[in-house]
Parts: C-alpha cells; structure tokens; sequence
C-alpha cells in the first residue's frame, strides 16, 4: 500500500478553511484539477454518509466516477477539525476496484490556517503517483479559491 501527504498553509481564518474542505458549493469550486469539469456530485463532507461525485475531461471527454463514504467529521474544536472519507474509483475501468482512505485535517496557525491531506492505502505505485499529480493540480485550484474571498 502507499500512503500520499500534503501540507499547505493559508493566509485565511480556520472556519474559512473548514468551509471549503467540507461545504458542497465551496467543494465543486476547486475539487479536481485544471482540465476536469464536475458533471454531477454528492459532496456533503460536512455529515456522515456517502459521496459520489463525476467529471470528465475536458480534452479527452473521458469520465471519472469516484464516490465512497464520509466515516466521520470533527468540526475544527481548540483550534483543529478533522474529516475522514473512503474513496473509491467507479470509472474509469482501469482505476476501479480498489478502496483508500482521504482525511482532510485543518489546524489554526499563527499566520492563519494548515491543511494536511492524506491519502493511504492506494494499492500501487503507479495509482500513487497518478492521485499525487491530481491532488497537487486539484490542491492548486484550492489555493485559488482562498486567494481571492
């Protein structure tokens, strides 16, 4: 198994940060990367309970389906707040089949807030090195987005 980690610090208020990492409407503003276009999702990270969510890309029209369950959601308490989700790919064939495990952890920091995303349990390295190419690009997005309020 292979285990991914990244750490991204932000210039805005811990609540800010919750807001996107949870809330569906800030979500679809920054979930996948550049060239993906969201078609449909369930993205209710702020509850227990499953998740679907389907893109396509934009250059090939190929479809992505990925959906799991939200297995527990801390809100940020003394200064941290955690959500916990399995994930698993429907589509595309090749990606399917498997099931790992993203947490999101937000943290207040002197400077404003931390964010620290995992994801573990990827089955092989090349699907490892496949989600770290789309959490940097989609981690990008979200850096966008809190950029500009």
């Amino acid at each position: 198994m292979r285990d991914l980690e990244f750490i991204r610090d932000y210039s805005v208020s811990l609540d800010r940060l919750w807001a996107a990492v949870t809330r569906a409407d800030q979500l679809l503003l920054w979930m996948g990367h550049d060239g993906m276009e969201t078609l449909d999702s369930t993205l209710e990270f702020h509850q227990t309970g499953p998740w679907f969510m389907r893109m396509r890309g934009l250059d090939s029209g190929a479809i992505f389906e990925m959906g799991g369950q939200v297995t527990s959601v801390s809100p940020p308490k003394d200064g941290w707040g955690q959500v916990a989700l399995t994930w698993a790919w429907v589509s595309p064939r090749e990606m399917a089949g498997s099931e790992s495990h993203v947490t999101y952890t937000v943290e207040a920091t002197p400077e404003g807030a931390r964010l620290t995303l995992t994801h573990r349990e990827l089955p092989t390295t090349e699907m490892a090195q496949r989600h770290s190419k789309g959490w940097l690009g989609t981690l990008q997005r979200l850096e966008r987005l809190l950029a500009n309020p």
